[in-house]
């Protein structure tokens, strides 16, 4: 009876071991990252499809509204379907001509940047980032004045940001975390300096003079955005009207798909 015993132990003792290695393996293969998704095949990077268009990806850096580089940008490339991006190519062409040139601030956006977003708006005590990006708006109204959402047409992949930059454009200096924040409505020689032209407001502003059509914005400032705007609704793109930098293409490949793959040369099934 103590020999059989001892047997029992003896296997129970493997069985545990067994499991607890297999338990083991299990948790670390649901720690690890994922298998990178890809897009549709007709998800394209912009610069295969345009290399001149400049590309300011800011959700890759610290300079923007989160104060962090967002969840799901691992590269700064810019991601579009490719009706959208050789609809922007036209764009291009014809802005070149007159000495200015395109830049994109942010393209494709999968679902888990939108979700961080949300993170950071549902925390009230982050408000690192208020002096510059909503001065004027409390962190409460977010979303219901519609700054944030759970959904967002960028992750559809034909809407990106964007604003244009008089030729020959000089590089934007790097973001210094830390550094003194200024409002993103305030005279462009005071607030963090863009190779943009003067578009009224910086990128990313919450506030109503970041609406195109804000009657307070005019000479210069409003004559940019009607050449941005005049520019891009000649080829179909759409502009929301709250935010001057924000269009999409029409009629869109995927008007009710949210991808959530990741903003990297891999997801792509072309390449980069």
């Amino acid at each position: 009876m103590t020999r059989l015993s001892g047997a029992v132990r003896g296997v129970v003792t493997v069985l545990v071991a067994l499991l607890t290695v297999t338990a083991a393996s299990t948790t670390a293969r649901a720690d690890a990252d994922p298998v990178t998704p890809l897009a549709p095949g007709d998800f394209v990077a912009l610069r295969t499809v345009d290399p001149t268009i400049l590309q300011e990806m800011r959700y890759f850096t610290p300079h923007n509204f989160v104060g962090a580089r967002v969840d799901g940008y691992r590269q700064p490339i810019c991601i579009l379907t490719r009706p959208a991006a050789e609809a922007l190519h036209q764009a291009q062409k014809n802005l070149l001509g007159q000495g200015y040139t395109l830049k994109v601030y942010d393209c494709y956006r999968p679902q888990r940047a939108v979700n961080h977003f949300v993170r950071w708006a549902e925390d009230l005590n982050d408000e690192t980032t208020k002096a510059e990006f909503y001065p004027n708006v409390d962190k409460t109204r977010l979303f219901e004045d519609g700054y944030i959402a759970e959904k967002s047409g960028h992750s559809r992949g034909s809407t990106m940001d964007l604003t244009i930059v008089k030729l020959p454009a000089t590089p934007t200096r790097p973001y210094v975390p830390g550094e003194p924040l200024v409002p993103c409505y305030a005279p462009r020689q005071q607030r963090f300096p863009d190779n943009s032209v003067d578009m009224g407001t910086g990128f990313d502003c919450f506030d109503t003079l970041a609406h195109t059509t804000d009657p307070r914005v005019q000479g210069l400032q409003r004559a940019n955005r009607t050449l941005l705007k005049s520019t891009l609704e000649d080829l179909g793109f759409v502009n929301l009207a709250e935010e001057w930098w924000h269009y999409t293409f029409k009629p869109e490949p995927y008007p009710d798909t949210y991808f959530d793959f990741p903003v990297s040369a891999r997801s792509l099934a072309q390449g980069y």
